[in-house]
């Protein structure tokens, strides 16, 4: 159903912007822009909330001009410092009318210490049911998930205790977000909490990209990749590796989605991939194909060439036209005389001299000698 909140129309939950970090600032700033879009566009009122970030007041500066240059139609910050900020009115208001809220980068612990469990954590959740985009980038993008990764080191091959859980949000259901995934080689500690909870997707998120989740879809955006960990059929020895021991993980099934794939986060599957285009040219695709198919279909049966049964299409085409044409001039046939084939024959053997008719006329013809001038005669008296 849907409803009006602040001139913005919306429609159950807002979109989900789980993004890898770094993304693009100067030039391009695609991933921010499909973020204000999400939000409104011009009526976009987004709220940026930088709690995880050590820079102050200066990262909200950034992201006020960077969204106000996309076309936000306004852009506040608020940073509630610990739980009592948390839970303090003056910083919830601005979140029950915001169209977006944006989470930055930084401290992943900290961010979840503050915010989960709190009034603040819940007026988000509240702001997404209605339908505000709610986004984050690196530890922003991690708290989108029921567990978040709070920290853990980099390599390829999971290992027991390799990184540490925290509490999230909770608006990304089923799944644990990990970010800057391919840059710093986070493969093995996402790998390592699928291993142990292979009830949870792994999704890991590259820099200037973002996972946006819709529902139980999931579409990317962005320069890199969106990597899935689905263990649902994993075998594993991560209940008894001891302390830093590599992890067994074999079954698991691997996604990596490059920009405007979508994937079914329910179901586990992939949806599709590379640019859609226009609804209307996708029917006349699917209609040339069944058309196709018929064609095939009655080639086939009458085991012709499909040349041959091109020109038939075409012919009686033109039939079709002349018949639905009253107007159009018709053409008489006339008749044509064919002389009988042997008077053919007769004529043209008439009219072409024999093989032994002179050249010259008036030249009687001439014959060949029945026998060789150089054989000699039998009353020669040769031998």
């Amino acid at each position: 159903m849907s409803e009006q909140q602040g001139g913005v129309t919306t429609s159950g939950p807002g979109a989900l912007f789980a993004i890898g970090g770094a993304e693009d600032k100067l030039k391009k700033r695609l991933v921010l822009q499909e973020f204000v879009e999400a939000a409104g566009g011009p009526k976009a009122r987004i709220v940026v909330v930088p709690t995880a970030s050590a820079l102050g007041p200066d990262v909200i500066d950034v992201y006020s001009a960077l969204f106000a240059a996309l076309g936000a139609a306004s852009v506040v910050g608020v940073r509630p410092e610990n739980r009592e900020d948390a839970d303090d009115p003056a910083f919830i208001e601005p979140l029950t009318e915001a169209t977006g809220i944006f989470m930055t980068g930084g401290n992943q612990l900290k961010l979840s210490g503050v915010v989960t469990g709190t009034a603040f954590g819940r007026a988000v959740t509240e702001a997404h049911a209605r339908g505000a985009a709610v986004g984050g980038t690196s530890a922003g993008a991690s708290i989108l998930a029921e567990h978040m990764i709070a920290f853990g080191r980099s390599g390829a091959t999971p290992r027991q205790r390799m990184s540490q859980l925290a509490g999230g949000l909770g608006l990304v259901q089923g799944a644990i977000v990990d970010q800057h995934f391919a840059q710093r080689n986070r493969y093995g500690r996402l790998l390592s909490l699928v291993a142990q909870s292979p009830g949870l997707l792994g999704i890991g998120v590259d820099e200037d990209t973002a996972a946006v989740v819709r529902g139980t879809h999931l579409e990317v955006v962005g320069r890199g990749a969106v990597t899935i960990f689905d263990g649902s059929r994993i075998t594993s020895n991560a209940h008894y590796a001891s302390r830093s021991e590599a992890i067994l993980a074999s079954g698991v099934v691997l996604h990596v989605l490059p920009a405007t794939a979508t994937f079914d986060l329910k179901a586990r599957v992939l949806l599709s991939y590379g640019p859609q285009p226009p609804a209307e040219e996708i029917a006349s695709i699917e209609a040339a194909e069944a058309d196709l198919r018929k064609l095939a279909k009655e080639i086939a049966a009458e085991g012709v060439s499909p040349a041959y049964y091109a020109e038939r299409r075409r012919r009686a085409g033109r039939r079709t036209a002349k018949a639905a044409d009253p107007t159009a001039p018709k053409k008489k046939a006339t008749a044509k005389k064919v002389a009988p084939k042997k008077a053919r024959s007769s004529a043209a053997s008439q009219s072409r001299p024999e093989a032994t008719e002179p050249l010259s006329a008036g030249a009687e013809p001439s014959r060949p000698d029945t026998e060789s001038p150089s054989r000699p005669r039998p009353d020669s008296g040769t031998a």
